[in-house]
């Protein structure tokens, strides 16, 4: 027990330090994180033997709902309410889009069956928010015409179209086509909306009507809105991740008592969750089963990044007659992360026999986007002339404080 409290306290310090210095050049934090997982997992020095993919799944779950929480809590629906329906577009048929083309990319290019390319495509089809906020925030990275809350909006929704696709994907194999996808579909969004709404309406009125003596527990009532609300939504077969992500956008756009406390309490309880869950995920991965999928991850990844995210992107902002430097920006600020890695361990637990494989190739993936993609975003962002220097990026979100 000691030894286990010893190694968690050194592995927290090691990573908000590490965390400082590649925030300040502008890098995901998700890449010491995943990198500390895998320097101590079987293949490293730590040579710690981890498979259980269950275990992995439930907790990366559960840490997941509370990012999302979180993503939505911290969204400033003032300034993104102009970009509204041009983030939930892409959030939705911008990922649909993203899923069908890598899908049948692999499909034809690969030869693996229909199914196999679809489920590789419905993994990989939703974008990071928490690669995408680091790097706005940790260089000020403030776009013009509205980019900034378009893709805060954007990455920060389109998880629940992405694990809904996965879903449907993996039932479908599972029953051998005898499902009804459009049935599945409706109550994954119908009761994911109405459970949230439900469940966040019910919250406001009673933060704001009943008084807790002690501040202190105000949060602890919100982790309780929030495990009620993705549990419920399960139950009666609904998105769980988008029920709290609604949950949040609502509270946090509601005025509420004792809200500061609020934003740094969940503020910190997110950065808590993400090292739990991109540990967890570096742990899960054999880096020596890696070098296989090299060829494969790297040819997904160009198809991605100049093909598929583009036509998705260009699909959806045209009709509204975004300029082509925005939307050019806008598809190569399409960095996947954590999340595509969450929901490939899904098809690890379904036993499927290729799922191996794909859970490594689109580990690789969200590395290579990561590294590439990530890192390159202020340079492209300037040389596009889209840096807006006059107001600052924390001004899109709910925690920025006047000084």
């Amino acid at each position: 027990m000691i030894n286990a409290l010893l190694f968690s306290g050194i592995l927290l310090i090691i990573s908000v330090l590490s965390s400082k210095l590649l925030y300040r050049f502008g890098i995901p934090t998700l890449l010491i994180f995943i990198s500390l997982g895998m320097l101590l997992g079987s293949d490293g020095i730590g040579g710690i033997y981890f498979d259980n993919y269950e275990i992995a799944q439930q907790l990366s779950t559960l840490s997941l709902v509370f990012i999302m929480f979180y993503g939505g809590f911290g969204f400033n629906w003032k300034t993104g309410k102009p970009v509204a329906a041009q983030s939930i577009l892409l959030a939705t048929f911008g990922v649909a889009i993203t899923a069908f083309l890598v899908g049948a990319f692999a499909t034809i290019i690969f030869k693996t069956s229909l199914m196999e390319g679809m489920l590789l495509g419905a993994v990989i089809s939703s974008t990071d928010a928490a690669s995408v906020f680091s790097i706005l925030r940790s260089k000020n990275l403030n776009l013009k015409g509205g980019l900034a809350s378009m893709l805060e909006m954007e990455s920060g929704s389109n998880d629940p179209m992405s694990y809904m696709l996965t879903i449907i994907v993996l039932a479908f194999m599972k029953s051998s086509g005898q499902i009804s996808v459009i049935e599945l579909l409706s109550k994954q969004i119908f009761f994911g909306l109405a459970v949230g709404v439900a469940v966040s309406i019910a919250a406001v009125f009673v933060f704001n009507r009943v008084k807790i003596s002690i501040e202190g527990l105000y949060p602890i009532f919100t982790i309780g809105i929030v495990l009620t609300g993705y549990a419920l939504s399960e139950l009666l077969s609904g998105n769980g991740l988008l029920c709290v992500y609604v949950i949040g956008i609502i509270m946090g756009n509601t005025t509420l008592i004792h809200k500061r406390s609020l934003v740094h309490f969940f503020d910190g309880m997110s950065w808590l969750m993400q090292i739990i869950l991109f540990f967890t995920l570096g742990l899960l991965v054999f880096p020596s089963q890696l070098p296989p999928v090299f060829f494969e991850g790297f040819l997904v990844s160009i198809f991605l990044v100049l093909i598929a995210r583009p036509i998705a992107v260009f699909s959806v902002l045209s009709w509204f007659k975004v300029p082509i430097k925005q939307q050019l920006l806008v598809s190569w600020v399409g960095l996947r992360g954590a999340a595509s890695i969450v929901f490939a361990t899904y098809a690890l637990t379904s036993n499927l026999p290729f799922a191996n494989t794909i859970f490594n190739m689109v580990f690789f993936i969200c590395l290579v986007s990561i590294l590439i993609q990530g890192t390159l975003i202020p340079f492209i962002a300037k040389k596009l002339d889209l840096v807006e220097q006059s107001v600052s990026v924390y001004k899109t979100f709910n925690d920025y404080q006047d000084e």
